[in-house]
């Protein structure tokens, strides 16, 4: 078809513009589909960014009060606790991990003895087995 035939021809040219209105129509209906998809993705987004800051606000505040109320029990016992006592509890404490220090190489020298004894004691009980069928085998023959 050509451009004067559908000038000159009002049928055409009508056909032609209900077609092109009708195309105009679904791209309308397409673009509007996909702006709403887009549109319910960011609520749903959003949705869950409340969500989730709503519980993180929670989280703070309850680690807020936590705080506090451990900063109350440090104030108490620094309250309590005579000034002079921190070089006498860090000397302790100094005392407390060399003795820790030694409990755990002792702790580990005795699991090393553990393991060989464990390993003398199956070397034992194997050649204890073999004697056994050895003197099974004399009586038997």
């Amino acid at each position: 078809m050509s451009a004067t035939f559908c000038y000159e021809n009002p049928d055409a040219r009508a056909l032609v513009q209900a077609a092109a209105a009708d195309a105009q129509q679904q791209r309308n209906q397409g673009a509007q589909q996909e702006h709403e998809h887009i549109e319910a993705s960011w609520r749903e987004r959003a949705l869950n960014a409340e969500e989730t800051l709503t519980r993180t606000q929670q989280t703070v505040f309850t680690q807020r009060k936590r705080i506090g109320e451990l900063m109350g029990q440090l104030r108490d016992i620094e309250q309590t606790a005579p000034s002079d006592s921190a070089p006498a509890l860090r000397t302790e404490n100094a005392s407390l991990r060399r003795r820790l220090d030694q409990v755990t190489q002792e702790h580990s020298s005795l699991q090393e003895r553990l393991e060989g004894a464990r390993s003398n004691l199956r070397f034992a009980e194997r050649r204890i087995a073999d004697l056994e069928a050895q003197l099974l085998e004399k009586d038997q023959s």
